[in-house]
């Protein structure tokens, strides 16, 4: 049977109390100014669903320390507990409660020695009454179940992120209801979620996959919660404390001029397109699911101009080189709206997502790899490292370090030098000359 209410817990003006001796004077400061109060939720009758209730403050909030103040709230807790496994109904009468309460007090006191004087505690106020409560009170509010809370947070999402974006995100939130659901966690309040329920949860995503995934499901969650937090469904975005777990990233190698000689022959023979696909990630520089966005459109042949939509900008402009143009074939005959590389073709339309248009062409390259028995260590994005590295290695033979990444950095497209130079240490782009003589 569940439980027609929630425990009481007592809000302590956003701050955990148990960590109270290392908060500053400020933070403290800052909590004691807020109210205080206990609260809870009980059952609706009419939906079925746990409902927040009142507040109860009972004049907590003159007492001006944390010792006054949190022990007088745990009283009102302890209380209400009791009251609530006695039966009381927020939303029925509870005359029968009170009357049988008031006659266990006045029994206890003839039997009892009479105290000196006793602060009597406060009382909650019943349904039924419809005199003004003693008790300051603020406005009824839901709590939002976590179907509720994920199905609004999605909702939500849909028009934050790109289509790519959001299909991923919302695989992620999806896998994690799955296990709430597991679990039989997910019919709660989305309040019911804590920092314990999302490692749980992610310590069963490194067991069966690895850390990488890991985290990228535990930054999506806290993504989901910072949208909660800000909607004040939820008090505190408590996943953004939970640490990342330390990965080693995968990366694609760069081809020898043995490999990339054997693949660039075979590609002319067996597959134009694909060579031709190639190229734009070679000597534009382009990442494949840039190249996949292109539209006729997007190539200005006459002024050797590209209009790419890239990852980390809206559109950008890209110069095309003249050892790419020769390569490209007549394009103004074509409607602008297509896509300049089709499913089998140039200028074709094609309705299928990015993603599976990266994917149609990355199964493609496979054919090549598995002909040259090339491993999985080597893709379409290799090609990207090793035409980068061989551009950096020729400027690098005029000019100095600085001077070279300047020059680097406006062809091949990245925001920052940070960016760049990380990217250059990651594909080893800078080798030392033959050491042997300081051996000898």
């Amino acid at each position: 049977m569940k439980l027609d209410y929630s425990e009481p817990n007592i809000y302590t003006g956003g701050v955990d109390i148990n960590s109270w001796s290392k908060l500053s004077k400020e933070d403290k400061k800052e909590a004691l100014s807020k109210s205080w109060y206990v609260y809870y939720s009980f059952r609706d009758p009419k939906t079925g669903k746990l409902k927040r209730q009142t507040n109860i403050k009972a004049g907590a909030n003159q007492f001006k320390t944390k010792r006054e103040r949190y022990s007088f709230l745990r009283t009102m807790r302890e209380a209400l507990s009791k009251l609530l496994e006695l039966g009381f109904n927020p939303y029925k009468d509870n005359s029968d409660l009170e009357a049988k309460l008031f006659s266990d007090q006045e029994n206890t006191a003839e039997t009892q020695p009479k105290p000196k004087q006793q602060p009597k505690p406060p009382q909650p106020i019943p349904a039924h009454q419809s005199e003004p409560s003693p008790v300051p009170v603020e406005p009824e509010e839901d709590i939002m179940s976590i179907d509720e809370a994920f199905k609004f947070g999605l909702s939500m999402k849909e028009h934050m992120m790109n289509k790519n974006s959001y299909v991923q995100y919302k695989s992620r939130i999806g896998l994690f209801e799955k296990w709430l659901r597991e679990e039989e966690l997910f019919d709660k309040p989305i309040t019911s979620i804590t920092k314990k329920t999302v490692n749980q949860y992610l310590n069963t995503i490194v067991k069966k996959t690895s850390a990488r995934n890991r985290n990228n499901s535990r930054t999506d969650i806290a993504s989901l919660f910072q949208l909660l937090e800000e909607n004040e469904i939820v008090t505190s975005n408590f996943v953004q404390s939970i640490a990342k777990l330390k990965t080693v990233p995968k990366r694609n190698k760069t081809y020898t001029p043995d490999q990339e000689k054997k693949i660039n022959t075979h590609l002319e023979k067996h597959d134009p397109t694909l060579h031709l696909f190639i190229k734009f990630i070679s000597l534009n520089f382009l990442r494949p699911i840039e190249v996949c966005r292109l539209k006729i459109r997007d190539v200005d042949l006459k002024d050797k101009k590209l209009y790419v939509k890239a990852k980390n900008q809206p559109v950008k402009i890209k110069i095309i080189p003249d050892i790419l143009i020769k390569d490209i074939p007549d394009l103004s005959k074509l409607p602008g709206d297509a896509l300049l590389f089709g499913r089998f073709g140039i200028g074709e339309a094609w309705s299928a997502s990015e993603t599976n248009r990266r994917n149609e062409f990355s199964k493609r390259f496979k054919e090549v790899k598995d002909h040259f028995g090339l491993g999985e260590d080597f893709g379409l994005y290799s090609f990207r490292h090793t035409f980068i590295t061989k551009l950096y290695r020729k400027l690098r033979e005029k000019s100095s370090p600085n001077e070279t990444k300047s020059k680097l950095m406006l062809i091949t497209g990245h925001s920052t030098m940070d960016a760049l130079e990380k990217y250059l240490r990651d594909i080893d782009a800078e080798l030392p000359e033959d050491y042997s003589h300081l051996f000898k």
